[in-house]
C-alpha cells in the first residue's frame, strides 16, 4: 500500500496501524508520540484524510474526554461505533481503553 500525503499526514497513519485491536488512543497522545504535542488539531485532520479507513485504523483515534470524535470513512460515526464493537469496546467506557 502506497500512502501519498505530506510527511506529517504518513506519520500519523504509519501511527494509526500501530494502535492494537481492542484499544483505543487520543489525537492528542498521537500528537506526542510522533514529537508534534502541539499539533493536536494537525493530527486530527490528518487522521480525518486517511485514504484507506479501517485497514489503517482511524476508528481507534477518540478525544481527550473519552468521546467518540468523527470517523471520516463510509458510514460515519455510526461505522465507527460498529467497528468499536467488534473489537469488544464499551462505547460508554472509551476512557478505560486509551492505549
Amino acid at each position: 500500500m502506497i500512502l501519498k500525503g505530506t510527511n506529517f499526514q504518513i506519520k500519523v497513519w504509519q501511527f494509526l496501524k500501530t494502535i492494537p485491536k481492542g484499544k483505543v488512543t487520543t489525537y492528542k497522545k498521537i500528537a506526542k508520540a510522533i514529537g508534534y504535542p502541539k499539533a493536536v488539531r494537525a493530527v486530527a485532520n490528518a487522521v480525518g484524510n486517511n485514504p484507506y479507513p479501517i485497514i489503517i485504523p482511524c476508528h481507534r483515534v477518540v478525544r481527550v474526554n473519552g468521546t467518540i470524535g468523527g470517523y471520516s470513512g463510509i458510514g460515519g460515526i455510526k461505522k465507527k461505533k460498529e467497528l468499536l464493537r467488534k473489537e469488544n469496546i464499551k462505547l460508554n467506557q472509551l476512557l478505560k481503553y486509551i492505549n
